[in-house]
């Protein structure tokens, strides 16, 4: 196990991409995925950056980090629940208003959930993790889409999980919400490509030095089944700034011609 969980010869994030004249907001980008991106589009010129989550210290402390990683940017750090619809649009609309537009949106949120069986989930937890999970990027992509077809070009990426396209036991509901993340991006694509607007997503599996990992770990019953599936990660288990490179690509012109596409970043878990 723990010869995947880090690999020691990973890149660092990318910096050969030029995002200074974007105009970015990351969605949970105060921890993970989600601050590991803010920091490589900072260090990819980003002057222009918002950072969203719902713990102001936390928020406060990721803008210190990724202000270090461009000491010639300034990022903003904007406190809401994205699960609430009414937040979701003023939130976007904020951002939007105060960098001048708004070119590109990264969707990093994730719920607070461990895997169990089905029948041994709590009935009143269901509702939650599905909303948790699935709603607030379905939410912030409307209010972003909306300001990005004026614009007539922009680009939303989404993170879900390959629990969207792989059965794994202890993932019923998450992987439904994950499907949700999938479908809606992929319908979205077809919808907004006529204002120049990209959707796409991104489905890691375990992704190490997370919360998500962590709680996944902390289980004898999730730890076995994810010990098992961690062992196919021949090219090492992903971190946090796999996924961060994969997404500046995304929104980067290299990937001009590139939407509604579901892309797995995992180390070899699976191919699906």
């Amino acid at each position: 196990m723990d010869e995947h969980a880090n690999s020691g010869n990973r890149p660092p994030v990318a910096t050969g991409f030029d995002f200074t004249d974007s105009k970015i907001v990351v969605v949970g980008g105060t921890s993970g995925v989600g601050l590991a991106t803010a920091v490589g589009f900072a260090r990819s010129g980003a002057r222009q950056l918002v950072l969203v989550g719902r713990n102001e210290q936390r928020g406060k402390q990721a803008v210190e980090t990724v202000a270090e990683a461009s000491p010639a940017g300034a990022p903003e750090f904007l406190s809401a629940d994205v699960n609430e619809p009414g937040r979701a649009d003023e939130v976007i609309a904020a951002a939007g208003r105060r960098m001048g537009g708004l070119d590109v949106l990264v969707n990093s949120t994730v719920a607070v959930y461990q895997p169990t069986l089905l029948h041994d989930t709590e009935i009143d937890a269901i509702p939650a993790i599905l909303l948790q999970q699935a709603l607030g990027p379905i939410l912030t992509s409307r209010a972003a889409v909306r300001i990005m077809r004026e614009q007539r070009h922009g680009v939303i990426i989404n993170i879900a999980s390959d629990a969207a396209k792989v059965p794994t036991p202890g993932e019923c509901v998450i992987g439904a919400a994950m499907a949700a993340i999938v479908t809606f991006s992929r319908t979205l694509a077809v919808e907004a490509k006529r204002y120049g607007v990209r959707v796409n997503t991104i489905t890691p599996s375990l992704i190490a030095n997370t919360g998500s990992f962590d709680r996944a770990m902390s289980l004898e019953f999730s730890r076995k089944i994810f010990e098992k599936i961690t062992a196919q990660a021949h090219l090492g288990l992903t971190e946090p700034e796999d996924l961060a490179n994969t997404i500046l690509f995304l929104a980067s012109s290299l990937a001009a011609n590139i939407t509604g596409q579901v892309v797995s970043v995992n180390g070899g878990i699976s191919v699906a």
